[in-house]
């Protein structure tokens, strides 16, 4: 399809508030691939700045004019060390000005990078520098080049860049430069075109996969394109407005929300977990986006701050929340905008308008009391927080609506570059995951058949549009597997659609859990580690959106009818009622029962090779009956149906993590 032809299929499909938002990306109408567009911004907008890390030593502040001063300066350095059209490099490293540059910098001297963090376990960035034919590396400084060190002789790798300025080993072997040497090595080079097209490769981006090796998702300049191309249609930011930083930039979500928000004339500012609420009063924000575990962190300190309250003004607290959380519900249903209403009637929308009319003069008192005064802790001045990596939990939806911060929740994959709906100002419908982005469709079919379902009906999520990856890196397979003949990409995702086409997520149909800090954990290589242990004999890990992964397990029992045997127990399986404390039996529930569980947990997952602190397992439970073919939990090839075990114990996981 051509260029012409997506975008009038895109402005054939929105509304004329969208249409009007869209205008203001017209310059980017003839821009092929991102690099291009930090010119335009440059000339719309040089003198503003654009990155500023406070928290650097000296500081960094970077106009648009100097980053694309920058940019260019990077990629004639590269050019100079022989990078063609084409070319792989590795990009190690974490949020910094430079970070940027040097994304940008690889793209214009026209080659593909891989990114990943450099707090990533060392096999799997050699596997990333490995699987993605990298000919250079851009590592954040001296640290993680000594990680890689001793293994890159085996690579085919011809020169590594430093983001720092540390001085490069003078035994190394390779050639090393440091970031400003690079720059400086760009002064006797002339910047060549590269001259690339939409559908030329932009990025690998490596995500979990189920054998514990990542998958390169490829992502197209179109692909990311139309992420910056689309996003006015969410939020129409001024020149000069604020963005606090604090996601991975070399994330998808944060990646591509970025280049929009800068193409925008938007200045980023830097910021860390530990300087996070300083910062937002400090810089106060306009924009943020974030992963649900923010908001909750957020939300926390905000509860933190009421419970130290003298008694009687946390009754008054609490009394005007409560009293506001109905106004918004009945707000919600006279806008036609509440999920669980969706089809009031004329006369049920009237009376909750009444309602709500009548509550207003309580929830401005508690607006002028408590509300106002917590937005202030967030800077005062935010328009948007954009959500996405994870369910947005409902009590923190309705803690922001009830201040007045408002919160677009988003919804996609790292293999949908990655925004594919989202919730608008004028369509907030809380509980949902929005309408989709121009150009983009949502399909639900049956899991099993793949015949497309009625609108309101439970199924598999399908995705389709210009945002959709071109595939896997050398994994035609895993691609086959992913995307269908017409286009069509699984998503994993369980959900339904409204009749005004907002998507609706219930649940996971693929095995990835993702926490509510954004993180993808792949469960079948950790289940595979936890059924080593002689006393668990099935396990199924859950904590979809939350903080932590939990896990539902089918114990051995004769070999826990043993254990209690050595410590001359006797194992009670159905009298819940015994423990260890008042008689020598014990059951599943008693703490030497749990205490052991725990243990085995801690050491197989700990033991596990690439382990991270999110495989961590929290809350657990031990359940007689086992996961077989005779009760639906398990398929016919021996699998466990992961979505039959969750809807099975809805109630017991959700009591887990309660």
């Amino acid at each position: 399809m051509s260029k012409t032809s997506v975008t009038a299929d895109i402005f054939s499909q929105i509304s004329e508030r969208e249409r009007q938002a869209l205008k203001r990306l017209a310059d980017f109408s003839n821009v092929e691939t991102l690099p291009e567009i930090w010119d335009l911004v440059a000339k719309r907008c040089g003198d503003t700045v654009a990155l500023r890390d406070p928290h650097s030593k000296p500081e960094v502040v970077i106009t648009h004019t100097q980053l694309l001063e920058k940019i260019k300066q990077f990629a004639a350095g590269l050019q100079a060390l022989g990078v063609k059209v084409g070319d792989r490099l590795t990009l190690i490293a974490d949020n910094s000005p430079r970070w940027f540059i040097a994304d940008q910098g690889i793209l214009m001297a026209g080659g593909v990078n891989a990114v990943r963090s450099s707090q990533a376990e060392k096999e799997e960035l050699l596997f990333i520098i490995a699987n993605s034919g990298s000919t250079a590396l851009v590592v954040e400084d001296l640290k993680t080049l000594n990680k890689l060190r001793s293994r890159l002789n085996d690579l085919p790798i011809q020169f590594i860049i430093l983001l720092s300025d540390e001085a490069p080993p003078s035994s190394e072997t390779l050639k090393v430069l440091n970031f400003s040497q690079l720059m400086e090595s760009s002064a006797n080079h002339t910047l060549q075109p590269a001259r690339q097209k939409r559908n030329d490769l932009a990025t690998l981006m490596y995500t979990s996969g189920t054998t514990g090796k990542p998958k390169g998702v490829m992502l197209s300049y179109g692909n990311l394109m139309h992420q910056v191309t689309t996003f006015g249609t969410v939020v129409q930011p001024e020149i000069g407005d604020i963005i606090l930083s604090i996601l991975p930039s070399w994330h998808v979500y944060e990646r591509t929300v970025e280049y929009y928000l800068l193409s925008q004339g938007c200045t980023q500012v830097y910021t860390n977990l530990r300087s996070f609420k300083k910062d937002l009063q400090q810089f106060k924000p306009n924009y943020m986006l974030g992963v649900p575990r923010l908001w909750e962190s957020i939300y926390e300190g905000v509860q933190k701050q009421f419970r130290e309250q003298p008694e009687n003004k946390q009754r008054l607290i609490n009394s005007l929340l409560a009293i506001s959380d109905k106004y918004i519900k009945a707000r919600r249903i006279a806008e036609n905008l509440s999920l669980d209403h969706l089809d009031a009637s004329a006369i049920a929308r009237l009376s909750a308008s009444i309602q709500a009319s009548a509550l207003f003069p309580l929830h401005a008192l508690g607006e002028k009391l408590i509300y106002n005064k917590i937005r202030e802790a967030t800077g005062g001045k935010i328009k948007q927080m954009i959500s996405g990596g994870g369910a947005l939990p409902k009590h923190i939806d309705n803690f922001f609506e009830i201040i007045g911060v408002e919160i677009l929740q988003g919804y996609g994959l790292t293999e949908t570059s990655p925004v594919t709906n989202v919730r608008r100002t004028w369509r907030n419908l809380r509980g949902s995951s929005g309408q989709p982005l121009p150009g983009t469709e949502n399909k639900i079919v049956d899991p099993e058949t793949r015949k497309p379902l009625a609108t309101g009906e439970k199924g598999l999520v399908l995705l389709k549009g210009p945002q959709i990856m071109q595939g896997y890196y050398q994994n035609p397979e895993a691609t086959a597997k992913a995307i269908d003949a017409e286009g069509w990409f699984d998503s994993g995702d369980l959900g339904w659609v409204t009749p005004e086409k907002d998507l609706v997520l219930t649940g996971r149909a693929k095995d990835t859990i993702v926490l509510s800090n954004g993180e993808n954990i792949e469960p079948q290589p950790i289940e595979d580690a936890c059924v080593r242990s002689p006393y668990i004999d099935q396990i199924m890990l859950v904590g979809q959106d939350k903080r932590s992964l939990g896990a539902m397990i089918v114990p051995n029992l004769e070999a826990l009818q043993k254990w209690a045997e050595s410590h001359n127990l006797e194992l009670c399986i159905q009298d819940d009622n015994v423990t260890e404390t008042t008689s020598q039996k014990i059951n599943l529930e008693s703490k030497m029962s749990q205490d052991l569980f725990r243990q085995e947990l801690n050491r197989e997952v700990q033991n596990r090779p690439g382990y991270r602190a999110d495989d961590r397992i929290g809350p657990f439970k031990l359940i007689l009956e086992p996961f077989s073919l005779e009760n639906g939990m398990m398929t016919q090839t021996l699998k466990i149906r992961r979505h039959v075990v969750m809807e099975r114990y809805h109630d017991i996981i959700d009591g887990m993590f309660a």
